[in-house]
């Protein structure tokens, strides 16, 4: 077998484009890289992909990975299993990284138990210890009150999922050179054992909560639906998505699909204002990885004081409307 050699970065494509994860794992997948002296690649599977081959090395690809078929136009599992299997077996790359995503999550300890090797889920952090050169897998534990660092020493490739927003991506620049390398997927439809019978797009208005850079989410000390019209006031002046933890969905305040904690979405902002929720370590579970985390709460001995960066004891009912109000004439809307 080959030496193992390389970072390799496992692509999605969402509408016809690289998705947010798959840049910002390339971003950190280069620091990666470069920390070994190995080059990095990305592996694009899917239907008449070719095209954005070009785009992946602008992002800090040396080699792109093309698998182009009919066959791979929708993720399914047996399917996009079997191609990363087959890629990953010829090329040998030492660190392989896919998104915490929902194909990522579905794919990644599949493919790991294929290749006989581990893989460190979530990751929030990754690095190269200067002495061993073995990947660091930063992950939080315990419902997002500790992180723990995982190494893999014995088997190859050390693999990871990272959360979205836990890398930065690289500045495009369509001036860098790369390689493109056509791979036969080999698939056998016979294998794929199910099948795309619809397609539901999920209406979203404003900005996505996955992808927003300020996240403002509230609790159940919100007490009812007509409450998150404050929040959604001040989320349309700092062009933020809204979210709940888990008692406003349950309630019928707000729909399930803004959850955010350990049964809902992870989320990763540079910015995160809590309103009127406990800090729960299931609901920290889905936001620890935010960079600055902005506290309402009137019980001064809230959990979620001990992870704000910022806090302000009082009633979000008076605060709220001060603070966007105040928003409002810093950005001159």
């Amino acid at each position: 077998m080959a030496e193992n050699k390389g970072v390799m970065v496992c692509g999605e494509i969402i509408e016809g484009k690289l998705s947010s994860i798959t840049t910002e794992l390339l971003g950190g997948g280069r620091v990666l890289a470069d920390a070994l002296g190995e080059e990095l690649s990305l592996v694009l599977m899917g239907s008449g992909v070719g095209h954005l081959a070009a785009e992946a090395i602008a992002f800090g690809a040396e080699k792109v990975y093309v698998v182009d078929d009919p066959l791979l136009e929708d993720y399914q599992t047996d399917s996009y299993l079997a191609v990363m299997e087959k890629v990953v077996k010829q090329v040998s790359p030492n660190i392989l990284l896919l998104g915490q995503t929902a194909m990522g999550r579905d794919l990644a300890p599949r493919l790991a138990f294929r290749l006989d090797t581990a893989v460190s889920m979530d990751c929030v952090e990754l690095s190269i210890d200067p002495e061993s050169k073995l990947m660091l897998q930063t992950r939080p534990v315990y419902g997002g009150n500790a992180r723990a660092i995982y190494t893999c020493e014995e088997t190859r490739p050390q693999m990871a999922t990272v959360r979205s927003k836990a890398m930065d991506p690289l500045e495009r620049d369509d001036s860098r050179k790369g390689e493109v390398i056509s791979i036969e997927s080999g698939l056998d439809p016979s294998l794929i054992r199910t099948k795309v019978v619809e397609k539901v797009k999920e209406e979203v208005v404003g900005i996505k909560l996955e992808d927003a850079d300020v996240v403002i989410t509230g609790g159940r000390g919100i007490g009812s639906a007509e409450a998150f019209q404050e929040l959604e006031a001040l989320a349309k002046v700092l062009g933020a998505a809204v979210g709940a933890t888990r008692p406003p969905c349950d309630n019928g305040w707000v729909p399930s699909s803004l959850q955010v904690g350990l049964t809902g979405k992870i989320v990763s902002p540079t910015l995160y204002i809590a309103v009127a929720l406990s800090g729960a370590s299931q609901h920290m579970a889905g936001c620890s990885g935010s960079k600055n985390i902005i506290a309402i709460n009137k019980d001064a001995e809230a959990n979620i004081f001990k992870e704000a960066r910022f806090g302000v004891v009082g009633d979000y009912k008076k605060i709220l409307p001060a603070f966007t109000a105040k928003v409002k004439e810093l950005v001159g809307s």
